[in-house]
């Protein structure tokens, strides 16, 4: 089979496509035809040597991963060949067949496209257990979320409009502000301009927002949190742009707000089974249409360094997959 390979730590671009041998299923374990694999950030940096997790070498990266079972181990019961499924696993997800523990594998409703279900797990799980369990988000409330065109910020739309909540979206280019309109969002800033925060104070009538979902940092986030109402939340997801924020702490202090850290990847690794009501949650509302999670931006399997580039270098609107 075709598959990325990396026998050393460099850029991305530099990846190399190779012929490996077909992987063979396990005990416990499945082998899955990958239909697609999400790229995230993380990616762009495990393979230059640049995360805290540095996989032995040679390794073939992408955890995000959507496609059909192709042969099962002798103790896995659940799963049979021609299953759609999607899991979530260290690697391994950019080339043609990936093997997998049987027990991570989720099934997938037909509604689910391969597509969306390589970006879904992470961007949809982290947006739940941060809007609704750290973020307690009520039906009415405002939210603004920074870099609303990316697929964390896609899903967090998404879903704030399934709770019932008022969407502002930030986003730096027509094309991406547009996206975010087909979303559902409501309103849409251009939070590379000065003086965005007045527009949010007049989208909130003088209140400011209820909530701030930040997956970017930098400069933007202490802009946010001042865009805040008295008691709102400020949920943090990451730092995309690259830059941690220091944030003065007379500020939620004055607005008597807080400053919330969402790791739905930590919180998670705890305790898988706690993970289990908000996937039940999620995939119950794309069942029945509340959920409409896009397809991403598509690379075939020799563009897949370029698209862990892109994503780096914020180029990539929605979420970036590899199509093998």
């Amino acid at each position: 089979m075709r598959a990325v390979v990396f026998s050393e730590y460099v850029p991305p671009e530099k990846a190399e496509v190779k012929i490996v041998d077909d992987p063979l299923p396990g005990p416990n374990d499945v082998v899955i035809d990958v239909k697609a694999a999400g790229v995230g950030f993380v990616d762009g940096l495990i393979v230059q040597g640049l995360y805290q997790v540095k996989p032995p070498l040679p390794f073939t990266p992408g955890g995000e991963i959507a496609g059909v079972v192709a042969d099962v181990g002798p103790e896995v019961k659940t799963l049979k060949p021609g299953d759609r499924v999607m899991t979530l696993a260290p690697s391994g997800g950019f080339a043609e067949k990936a093997k997998v523990r049987a027990v991570g594998c989720v099934p997938l409703p037909e509604q689910l496209a391969f597509e969306a279900a390589a970006g879904f797990t992470v961007a949809y799980c982290t947006g739940l257990y941060g809007l609704k369990d750290q973020g307690n988000l009520k039906k009415g409330e405002s939210l603004l979320v920074l870099g609303a065109a990316g697929g964390v910020g896609l899903a967090a739309i998404d879903i704030a409009k399934t709770l019932g909540a008022r969407v502002i979206a930030a986003a730096s280019t027509d094309e991406k502000r547009a996206l975010c309109v087909a979303q559902g969002a409501d309103e849409t800033i251009d939070y590379t301009k000065d003086g965005w925060r007045q527009e949010i104070k007049s989208m909130t009538d003088g209140h400011g927002v209820d909530l701030v979902y930040d997956p970017v940092g930098g400069d933007q986030s202490e802009l946010a949190l001042r865009s805040l109402g008295h008691g709102g939340r400020h949920l943090v997801i990451g730092f995309a742009s690259g830059t941690i924020p220091r944030i003065p702490l007379n500020l939620p202090l004055l607005k008597r707000c807080r400053i919330v850290g969402v790791d739905w990847g930590g919180w998670m690794r705890e305790d898988p089974a706690r993970n289990i009501p908000i996937l039940t949650q999620l995939m119950d509302w794309v069942a029945e249409g509340e959920l409409k999670p896009p397809a991403g931006q598509a690379y075939s399997l020799d563009q897949a360094g370029f698209a862990m580039r892109d994503l780096l270098d914020r180029k990539v609107v929605g979420k970036a997959i590899v199509t093998p």
